[in-house]
């Protein structure tokens, strides 16, 4: 007998069929003999049509009513399922955050999980129970309801997950698994048997969707072992594991585990600027202040003394506020101009082959430079390399660098 969360996501429980088809997979997972506690989304669609809502109600909501409105998509597809399982006879029962209690940090809409009482929990799983959960949800210190922040479900779901000492964590999603790119752009992509927690935390931050990025790094601090698998088709998943847990699943290593792209990134070029000390320090701060994420950065200095320019990235989102941001700078700073650019991406080969090979990224520069793909600015971390190039192309640039790691294949990794 196993301990199981199974987290479904917006897709799969977008109207009362695909309820039916979630409550007989959680049917089997309990008729199999295992404990289970079921975390939900709210139907696909439903969070962004509750916000817009929201907005039509009033430019300036607040952030405690906002939270009270968006919760309630997920307490609509808990108690559905809930409904749904008792009709086939299982004994289910839908709980809120507030029930548990999930108890969250007081920021809402973007609330921290600090802790989940399992008391509840324990007690509908010595009756044979199943409990099922809405995701994206707490409860404030206050009593207020409280959300995670779009994609919160997977943190909810991994959060209870460790809660329980659950043996495995499912996130059922429209995809069976992690592959090693994207295989609209590659169809040669493999799927992967499994993949560390730092290298999914690198995709996940560098672009795939597959997992949300918090749900991971929370996964990975807490040992919870994650399963990705599909809803819609009956196929082994990947496994989402610590690095001391991975060769139970695959032999041998590749040096690189996947490539990822991101689009939603833009390039900011600042001309002319002073070459004195402080000149970039006031650049960021007035951007981290102004809570931009500043990703890549490169600074050209034609020699000591003269001026130069920064080039970084921020999320496309944050284009116009940065550009507000700096514009209010430029005098005190002394640059020139404030360029910027929205065709651009970034690509990024992952894998902790890195660590104890020399030479990934010079492949991925040589690969790139042979199909005359100009890499405009460049980042590394001790697991991934990424170069921002120009956005017509990327598939492209997927497909030379998922060649150039022996990555093609049509089958699974073993």
């Amino acid at each position: 007998m196993a301990r199981i969360v199974m987290k479904f996501g917006g897709t799969s429980m977008a109207g009362i069929e695909r309820i039916r088809h979630v409550a007989g997979l959680v049917k089997r997972e309990a008729e199999a003999g295992n404990q289970v506690a079921v975390v939900v989304s709210a139907m696909a669609g439903e969070t962004d049509r509750l916000i817009q809502f929201c907005r039509e109600a009033s430019s300036l909501y607040d952030p405690r009513e906002y939270d009270v409105v968006v919760a309630s998509g997920e307490q609509v597809t808990s108690g559905l399922l809930a409904i749904t399982l008792q009709g086939m006879g299982v004994n289910a029962r839908s709980y809120m955050g507030w029930q548990l209690p999930i108890r969250t940090t007081p920021a809402h809409s973007a609330a921290l999980i600090d802790a989940i009482d399992a008391d509840i929990l324990e007690g509908v799983f010595s009756e044979n129970g199943i409990a099922v959960i809405p995701g994206f949800q707490g409860v404030a210190a206050d009593g207020s309801v409280s959300t995670l922040g779009r994609g919160g479900s997977d943190t909810s779901a991994v959060a209870l997950a460790a809660a329980i000492k659950a043996d495995r964590c499912d996130i059922y999603t429209d995809v069976d698994g992690v592959y090693t790119t994207d295989p609209r752009i590659v169809p040669g992509a493999k799927k992967l048997a499994a993949i560390t927690y730092e290298e999914m935390l690198e995709l996940a931050s560098v672009g795939a969707k597959v997992l949300q990025t918090r749900s991971v790094g929370l996964a990975m601090r807490e040992g919870v072992a994650v399963r990705v698998l599909s809803s819609f088709e009956d196929k082994p998943g990947t496994m989402v594991v610590g690095d001391d847990q991975i060769e139970d699943y695959q032999m041998e290593r590749q040096l690189i585990t996947g490539i990822a792209y991101d689009k939603n990134e833009a390039r900011v070029t600042l001309t002319g600027l002073p070459d004195k000390p402080g000149s970039v320090a006031s650049i960021f701060e007035a951007l981290a202040n102004a809570n931009v994420n500043v990703d890549m950065i490169v600074q050209s200095v034609p020699r000591a003394g003269e001026p130069s320019d920064l080039t970084f990235t921020v999320p496309t989102a944050a284009l116009a506020q940065s550009a507000d941001v700096l514009e209010k700078l430029k005098e005190k700073v002394g640059f020139n101009e404030i360029l910027t650019d929205t065709n651009v991406v970034k690509v990024s080969a992952v894998g902790v082959g890195m660590r104890s090979n020399a030479g990934i990224a010079a492949q991925m520069f040589k690969a790139l430079a042979d199909r005359g793909i100009n890499i405009l600015a460049i980042t590394t971390s001790e697991i991934k390399v990424s170069v921002l190039i120009a956005e017509e192309y990327t598939e492209l640039a997927v497909r030379v660098l998922h060649t150039t790691y022996g990555l093609d294949d049509n089958g699974e990794t073993a």
